[in-house]
């Protein structure tokens, strides 16, 4: 392990209706981590970001962060928030708003940063990550992946303690794919500790430290991404590759 757990979920349970999604989740990633969730669709990966920011109410088990039971009913929901960056498969870019505004929006609301402090930082991040000449640009005037960089780019301008990434190339083209995974290699490079839904498999070996396998609402098998995709030992798991590699995935 790389260090200190940053989140603890265990047996997390998350109910729709009278449809159990979430059947007893136990996951940990600890600091400077990249831990990846991959399985089919309708497993399960989603929601359980959801639940870890607290954007779905939990219906059982735990999620710590930092050690602190953040599902404790008395926790304070926005200080959570704060401290978890969350991009989400479409870029949810505020359409009204210049990539710049985007970007410096949580630090000058939420962490009260000065404005032309906000900024410096927000045109740094930018020209680290290829969009500085895009600063002043509604993102409608973006391609997806810029849109997807720029989401991203948001998302860590708060200095967060855990960065959730859910499934975030799923919406682009498949040229546009390369430059996000980029990115967050280079997130990874710069010591972020990150959760992220994936379906590319072979990004998920080259990045992550540890693969979880969801199924059916549970982490069937969990470890390297060597051993968990070269050599997963559940019969789902193998399952599950070979209709990746099947459809070039991996």
């Amino acid at each position: 392990m790389t260090g200190p757990p940053v989140l603890q979920v265990r047996g997390l349970v998350k109910v729709f209706g009278d449809r159990p999604v979430l059947r007893g989740v136990d996951v940990d990633v600890h600091e400077h981590q990249v831990v990846a969730l991959i399985g089919a669709s309708g497993s399960g990966k989603s929601t359980l970001l959801r639940c870890i920011n607290l954007l779905e109410r939990v219906d059982d088990g735990q999620v710590l962060l930092d050690g602190a039971d953040v599902t404790d009913p008395r926790v304070d929901v926005d200080d959570v928030r704060r401290r978890i960056g969350v991009v989400f498969q479409a870029y949810n870019l505020f359409p009204h708003m210049t990539v710049l505004d985007n970007v410096t929006l949580a630090p000058r609301v939420v962490r009260k940063v000065p404005r032309r402090e906000a900024e410096a930082r927000a045109l740094a991040l930018l020209e680290r990550i290829g969009l500085a000449d895009k600063a002043r640009e509604y993102p409608d005037r973006l391609s997806g992946g810029q849109q997807q960089r720029a989401a991203i780019a948001r998302a860590v301008a708060n200095d967060p303690r855990l960065l959730l990434l859910d499934e975030v190339t799923s919406a682009l083209d498949p040229e546009l794919v390369g430059e996000v995974l980029a990115l967050v290699r280079e997130l990874k490079d710069q010591g972020l500790t990150i959760l992220m839904a994936t379906h590319e498999m072979g990004f998920a070996r080259q990045v992550a430290d540890r693969v979880a396998f969801l199924d059916d609402g549970v982490v069937l098998e969990e470890g390297s991404p060597d051993r968990v995709l070269g050599d997963p030992v559940e019969p789902r798991t193998r399952q599950f590759l070979a209709r990746i590699i099947d459809a070039g995935r991996l």
